[in-house]
């Protein structure tokens, strides 16, 4: 698979970066941001996801419609989202239309109009995002073992925001936001497929003329440790649903091929342990997985099954013994070979898309890592040993580590089914 990136820092301090595929007609292209909900305050918690929004809402040059109407002609979907540290806008076009889909994501990206009547309009589509998401204890759980794990710190908070802050800030407000973040220093400019890097920085710099350099505001330092807590939230489901957590490890620590490769045999498969125990051999779960975020100053692990009241206790023995188990035995030689090959399989077949491509530019450019090759990837992968796992297992899972989060109808019965586990509860 041949490779070829590039990469230009203007001297506002954008990054373009591309990757050339002689072999499609598309180009994805993103536009990343280094802004989330990591870098607001508390009374500023969701205004880059409503930013984000408003992206859409127009410019000066094109209307909402227009911009819709746009990217339908040329046969595109345009898209975007918020995370805890950044933001992006992203399309896939074929080659004709780069230089169109360019101009007016640009435009979007740098001169979105915050027009009152359009955010009063996406104020209250966001204030509905909100409701959906408090309905959904799938998802709303995740955000219960953010703040059980991190506390008051931003990393701790729902990136969706909360309802007072998207409900009250005014559009002056809300642009000066964006200013201050929408800054070239602070954005990468990403793209891969069918496209000529040089012919992207000539773009890049007559849309970017008007654009001064300032500096982005910096965001907060690492979460303190916390004591392990367990939170809960009462709410009249019909299933329990339950995560167990910790501090990770950061994205540019070297042990992030290890945490995939352990997170894998864990419960990331399958065929992985937690799946193969809870949910094939005694059916006590649908959905149930272990997962790892990397962020830039550290990072969380964790599960999360969905199952029953009857069957919660039986399912946290499990879990209990499960890890256990993975800090007596993290992985079998078969396992740990199964668990590179998933690795290294469903990263290069990913690979074979540009959306992909561009998603992995931009992303590791804007957060300042090396733009490793897929075969050096695959060769930090490749060596990653037992007792890389061994370490990385006896550390993050620690049982003194690991808080827990749930949401079900009992609080109480919850409490008690957590005995197994010998957490603080």
């Amino acid at each position: 698979m041949h490779e070829e990136h590039r990469l230009t820092e203007l001297d506002s301090g954008l990054r373009v970066v591309t990757e050339h595929m002689d072999s499609v007609r598309s180009v994805a292209l993103g536009f990343w941001i280094g802004t989330g909900s990591v870098g607001e305050s508390t009374e500023e918690a969701g205004l880059s996801h409503l930013v984000e929004h408003m992206l859409f809402r127009g410019t000066e040059r094109f209307g909402s419609l227009e911009i819709d109407q746009l990217f339908d002609g040329m046969g595109a979907e345009l898209n975007a989202g918020t995370g805890k540290e950044t933001t992006s806008v992203y399309t896939r076009v074929i080659d004709e239309h780069l230089d169109e889909a360019f101009d007016v994501m640009a435009d979007m990206v740098w001169r979105p109009r915050f027009a009152r009547g359009d955010l009063d309009n996406e104020r209250q589509i966001v204030l509905e995002e909100i409701a959906m998401y408090e309905d959904d204890p799938q998802d709303k759980v995740f955000d219960v073992l953010g703040e059980a794990v991190f506390g008051e710190h931003p990393l701790g908070r729902p990136i969706i925001g909360r309802a007072e802050v998207v409900g009250g800030v005014s559009p002056a407000s809300l642009s000066g936001f964006h200013a201050a973040r929408y800054v070239p220093g602070n954005v990468v400019i990403s793209a891969a497929g069918h496209v000529d890097h040089d012919a992207l920085v000539a773009m890049v710099i007559k849309a970017e003329a008007e654009r001064a350099g300032a500096i982005a505001p910096s965001t907060p330092g690492p979460p303190e440790a916390m004591e392990q807590r367990t939170l809960f939230i009462a709410k009249p489901t019909e299933q329990v649903h339950v995560t167990l957590g910790a501090p990770g490890i950061a994205r540019d620590d070297d042990r992030r091929f290890a945490l995939r490769v352990l997170d894998n045999i864990f419960g990331g498969t399958s065929s992985s342990r937690l799946f193969q125990e809870i949910r094939e051999s005694r059916g006590l779960a649908y959905a149930v997985y272990s997962f790892q975020s990397l962020y830039a100053q550290t990072g969380q692990v964790g599960l999360y099954l969905g199952t029953r009241p009857d069957n919660v206790r039986e399912a946290i023995e499990v879990v209990a013994s499960e890890l256990d188990r993975l800090r007596a035995q993290p992985a079998t030689e078969e396992e740990l070979h199964r668990s590179k090959e998933n690795v290294k399989g469903r990263m290069v077949l990913a690979l074979e898309s540009t959306a992909a491509r561009m998603n992995r530019l931009g992303s590791s450019v804007l957060a300042g890592m090396p733009l490793l090759t897929v075969d050096e990837v695959v060769e930090r992968i490749e060596a990653v040993s037992l007792a890389d796992l061994d370490g990385l297992a006896t550390e993050l899972y620690a049982p003194d580590r690991l808080s827990i989060a749930g949401i079900g109808p009992d609080e109480d019965a919850f409490r008690a089914a957590l005995e197994p586990l010998a957490v603080a509860v």
